[in-house]
């Protein structure tokens, strides 16, 4: 028999994993969390058929992150020490430090779910009256589980006490037959007394425990009904203080947009990131929401990331693989995914967007004039983004799509495609409900000229007011990226920008100024005019691409002299101009997060339901964002084998070419062009969740 006062399973022999079959196990693991954190050491500890985890040791004692049931779980092994623990919905992806303890930790689970099962097909499960959380139920079933085999082992020890105590009884009943001695005699009825009083007292022990789990199950729903008004209240204050965050947020917005505000701002003041702000892992696994009580309805909205993975350090040389493509399209060149940044060309033109507010405020306008000062803020404003960005974005294979859904809290949504892989075009189309709609179709001509990359947009963006009918439309200046043999790269805009009303023929005309080392001009510079009909000025456009725009009224005009080639110039008069547009600071660590602004990193964020050609799906861009470029590299190089391969076999069948599936070539009625227009349908098959007719690129 075991000596007193020790259990029948064996207890933890230290805090940093014991020998499998143990009651509990404990030690650290590293935990898969996002594609963000990536694997996080965590402390896990397995008990009573539960495996639970706490970011420190010390956490034990107050915070659990998270439970998952052994009872159903599947375990699978994967090489390299990893295992994949799911039950109910929810998996773990776990890595130990060796393979030695990889295959501790299996033991240890496997032996853990065949207890689980086994009790489990043992007990009596009554039920409750109404669902619990799972977290919480797991909990509470595991503490009366483990009642339960204690109690199990109670008995087997009562049927062993029973079996040797009438073994005993027999035994002194067969001496005392023997024994006629009265001293002989009195000693062994004392004995039988003493056996029948242990057994006695050994029932009354089952009988005392069995109580003991009739009171626990009794009290079980009181507790149950304790813990859940707890999480409630816990969650509702979580709510009040992400409500509280984007309040001010929006108030901080606000202020910058203000035309009089935002001038004094000094950047660092602007970040409402906390760098040593830490999150439940448990809320890692499942999309964020914030509450908006705007209204009297209360809606459910999404908090969208705020970070991505650090950017690695890879030296490469850029002139060794392109000293041979002098001359030559960008496009056709054969470029690792270090050159590029984790965004497609899809994404980067849904980029476009990042002051959207900018044309929610025009569609509130009568005046024509101010809209098409809103509408010119907004066309400089898309550049705003790429002063630091020198990377190229990804290719998208032909019929790769991308869609940005922000109807909740910009009011959007948008839907791209690529429409075109030589030359390689985009279709983009935005409907706001706002007062807006903007389509553009996009076609990238781009030259590498030795010192320099230019990249030449070409195409139309249309834009119109639903209230007013007015049509708004221009074009894309050149981008230059320099320094491509040697120094530090850095980018330019320049060229001038026509945009045409061609409801009420207003126009404006924007010019960017290339940066000159002997200019004394402002780097970076542009200028516009926004006249009406007659030609007459109105209105003088001044600021920075990368910065602001600003406009004055003109009150006056008058002829001057010093024009060049003897024209005279024209001389303005204006008020005190306002602010019509002012960059958002960059977030926290920007600068190792390719410069990325807050669009922008949320726009490779996976998302439940989009189209299978999505650009958020596409598999080197994925692991380039998490930071594996080699393995980025091997796909990025496999998908576009895949797609040389289907064009060859179209070319081979002497079929019509690559019809796109959301857009279609139609004659604008206002400019005459043809154009990609969208025909519709997109919307309605992700709410059908019906892609049958993607094609599969990936």
């Amino acid at each position: 028999m075991s000596e007193p006062g020790k259990s029948l399973l064996s207890s933890p022999t230290s805090s940093g994993g014991q020998p499998a079959g143990s009651d509990t196990y404990k030690g650290w693991l590293y935990k898969w969390t996002n594609y963000l954190k990536g694997y996080q050491r965590r402390w896990f500890v397995l008990s009573n058929g539960l495996l639970s985890y706490y970011r420190t040791q010390a956490e034990m004692a107050h915070t659990c992150r998270g439970t998952i049931s052994l009872t159903t779980a599947h375990i699978e092994v994967g090489d390299a020490c990893h295992l994949v623990l799911t039950s109910g919905g929810r998996s773990y992806h776990l890595k130990a430090t060796s393979d030695g303890e990889s295959q501790r930790w299996v033991s240890a689970l496997q032996q853990a779910k065949a207890n689980a099962s086994h009790m489990m097909h043992q007990s009596d499960d009554s039920g409750d009256e109404a669902p619990v959380p799972q977290p919480d139920r797991a909990l509470t079933q595991g503490a009366l589980k483990t009642l339960a085999s204690k109690l199990d082992d109670l008995s087997t020890c009562n049927e062993l006490i029973g079996k040797h105590g009438a073994a005993l009884q027999r035994s002194l009943s067969e001496l005392e037959d023997l024994r006629t001695a009265t001293d002989g005699t009195d000693k062994l009825k004392t004995v039988n007394e003493r056996a029948t009083l242990f057994r006695i007292t050994s029932n009354a022990m089952i009988n005392a425990c069995r109580d003991f789990l009739d009171v626990a199950e009794t009290h079980s729903r009181r507790w149950q009904r304790a813990l859940q008004y707890e999480r409630e209240q816990r969650h509702h204050l979580e709510e009040t203080i992400e409500q509280l965050a984007k309040q001010h947020n929006s108030l901080e917005r606000a202020w910058r947009e203000a035309p009089n505000g935002g001038d004094g701002t000094q950047e660092g003041d602007a970040s409402d990131e906390n760098e040593d702000t830490e999150f439940f892992d448990a809320m890692e696994d499942s999309p964020a929401f914030i509450t908006d009580s705007g209204s009297n309805n209360v809606q459910l909205r999404r908090v969208r990331r705020s970070r991505i993975p650090n950017k690695p350090n890879y030296s490469l040389n850029l002139w060794s693989i392109m000293k041979n493509c002098i001359g030559k399209e960008l496009s056709k060149i054969p470029m690792p995914v270090n050159f590029n940044e984790p965004l497609s060309m899809l994404q980067r033109l849904t980029e476009d967007l990042e002051y959207s507010d900018l044309l929610d405020r025009a569609a509130r306008c009568e005046s024509s004039l101010e809209q098409m000062c809103l509408v010119a803020a907004f066309s400089v404003s898309s550049y705003s983004t790429t002063i630091h960005r020198t990377a190229k974005p990804f290719n998208p294979l032909l019929g790769e799509t991308y869609e940005l859904d922000r109807l909740d809290d910009f009011g959007y949504r948008s839907i791209c495609e690529q429409v075109s892989h030589h030359p390689p075009a985009a279709a983009h189309h935005v409907t706001s409900q706002r007062g807006w709609t903007l389509w553009q179709e996009i076609t990238i001509d781009s030259k590498f000229r030795g010192k320099y990359i230019s990249v030449m947009p070409l195409g139309c963006i249309h834009l119109q007011f639903h209230s007013s009918g007015n049509h708004y439309v221009w074009g894309k200046v050149t981008s230059t990226v320099h320094n491509i043999i040697v120094g530090k790269l850095w980018i330019d805009q320049s060229g001038d920008i026509e945009i045409v009303n061609h409801r009420t023929k207003d126009t404006c005309h924007l010019k960017f100024v290339p940066y000159s080392y002997f200019s004394r001009d402002l780097s970076r510079k542009v200028t516009g005019v926004v006249a009406d009909s007659e030609g007459t000025a109105h209105h003088i456009l001044s600021g920075t691409w990368d910065d602001k725009m600003e406009s004055a009224k003109i009150v006056e005009s008058s002829r001057g002299c010093g024009g060049s080639e003897g024209k005279q110039k024209t001389l303005y008069q204006t008020l005190q101009p306002k602010v019509l547009w002012k960059k958002y600071p960059l977030p926290e660590n920007a600068e190792n997060m390719h410069f990325f602004s807050s669009l922008a990193l949320t726009l490779n964020e996976p998302e439940e339901g989009v189209a299978p050609t999505d650009s958020r799906l596409r598999p080197d861009q994925r692991l380039m964002e998490a930071g594996l470029w080699d393995e980025a590299n091997a796909h990025k190089q496999r998908l576009e084998e895949r797609q040389r391969l289907e064009r060859r076999k179209r070319e081979a069948q002497a079929t019509q070419g690559f019809q796109p599936l959301w857009f279609e070539r139609r004659t604008d009625d206002s400019t005459g062009d043809s154009t990609y227009v969208y025909r519709g349908g997109y919307w309605e098959a992700k709410d059908r969740q019906d892609w049958s007719q993607c094609p599969e690129i990936f």
